[in-house]
């Protein structure tokens, strides 16, 4: 009976990560079209008598600003184009601000969060945190770093219905994601930890602050080589 029950779980093994490779190396070379949040918020605004909403346009690397390219980083993952998917740097910081604040603070880097973002689930609990790592591993090894920040920046829940750096362009600033300056840049990575309680423009002091900051380190961080 224990020899049955370990063949049937090594073939699980086996199959969930042959399944899970494959879908990694498919979205390699093909756009994810929609991810599970985008379903979730979809249902909520239903349920809330809104319309159905999924505004999400796609745009391929070359076709977003640098300067938002740049925010993204300084706003989210300095380290992004050195690390191997984590940074254990940034992660014990959020746990020590985390133990003492009622507010959580993440750590997730852009390639934790492109992760969840595209292969798992809304919501928090370990379970959740481990497929996060083992993705965020799958995508490090087979994904470039510019095929990384293409589809985190294409799928990113950027507002109410709102998701991708174009929607957002053509939503907050009315053009094209080609053509952001770097404050328009700065304004939109601002919101990505919140982005259905803050607006990219009308920020409030504190997200005006943050917007500064940003544009901060986007001078400190320099060229940036994908």
């Amino acid at each position: 009976m224990l020899k049955l029950v370990l063949y049937f779980l090594k073939l699980f093994i086996i199959l969930f990560v042959l399944i899970t490779v494959l879908w990694v190396l498919l979205y390699k070379v093909v756009n994810p079209p929609v991810t599970l949040l985008m379903i979730e918020r979809g249902f909520e605004r239903k349920h809330d008598g809104k319309d159905w909403k999924i505004d999400k346009d796609w745009v391929n690397f070359d076709q977003i600003a640098y300067p938002m390219k740049q925010a993204a980083i300084a706003g989210e993952d300095q380290k992004f184009l050195d690390h191997f998917g984590f940074d254990f740097k940034a992660m014990e910081r959020a746990i020590d601000k985390n133990a003492n604040s009622r507010k959580l603070i993440g750590g997730s880097t852009i390639s934790q969060q492109t992760a969840k973002n595209v292969f798992l689930w809304p919501g928090r609990s370990y379970v959740r945190k481990g497929f996060e790592a083992y993705f965020t591993l799958l995508i490090e090894t087979f994904w470039s770093k510019k095929r990384i920040m293409e589809v985190y920046l294409n799928e990113i829940e950027m507002g109410d219905g709102i998701y991708g750096v174009e929607a957002a362009s053509q939503t907050y600033f009315h053009k094209p994601a080609s053509q952001l300056t770097r404050h328009q840049a700065a304004a939109i990575a601002s919101i990505f930890p919140s982005p259905l309680k803050w607006s990219a423009t009308t920020p409030s002091n504190y997200l005006r602050h943050r917007q500064y900051l940003i544009m901060k380190n986007m001078r400190r961080l320099g060229p940036l080589d994908f």
